[in-house]
């Protein structure tokens, strides 16, 4: 519980998943993942398949299909946002705002990926919103600099 609550971030009563999302870059930068495709897709594809079974323990302890406070899959999401830009301030800032409106908004095809069962679908989507903020903020990079 103490991993699917983003070391109890997920506890905090007030946007659960914004608080667990600040772990993704430290996530990232602890890793030394950011802008390395390589490395980033062997931490995303490793963090992704732990976090099904941790966010199971947390589905079943808390007897929801998605609790809030369950956050994990939040921050596995950030291997995948960095996936071909370098951590920096600015995209740090910019990594985690789109994030969290594609995790937050769910455009097509997030939401879908959220019918997978269990912890399959509390992981999928995130990854899939990390992967489309990873291509707007790689976007953006490469425009703006």
């Amino acid at each position: 519980m103490f991993l699917a609550t983003g070391l109890g971030l997920g506890w905090l009563p007030k946007a659960p998943g914004t608080w667990g999302s600040l772990l993704g870059p430290v996530l990232v930068y602890g890793l030394g993942t950011a802008g390395d495709p390589v490395l980033s897709t062997v931490a995303g594809i490793v963090c992704f398949l732990i976090g099904v079974p941790i966010c199971n323990v947390g589905i079943d302890v808390l007897r929801s299909k998605d609790p809030k406070q369950v956050v994990y899959d939040e921050i596995a999401a950030f291997c995948w946002v960095y996936l071909v830009v370098p951590l920096n301030p600015w995209t740090a800032v910019a990594g985690f705002a789109l994030f969290r409106a594609f995790d937050i908004l769910k455009p097509w095809p997030i939401r879908r990926f959220e019918l997978l069962p269990r912890g399959w679908g509390v992981m999928a989507d995130d990854l899939i919103a990390g992967l489309m903020a990873s291509a707007v903020l790689s976007a953006l990079y490469w425009l703006v600099g």
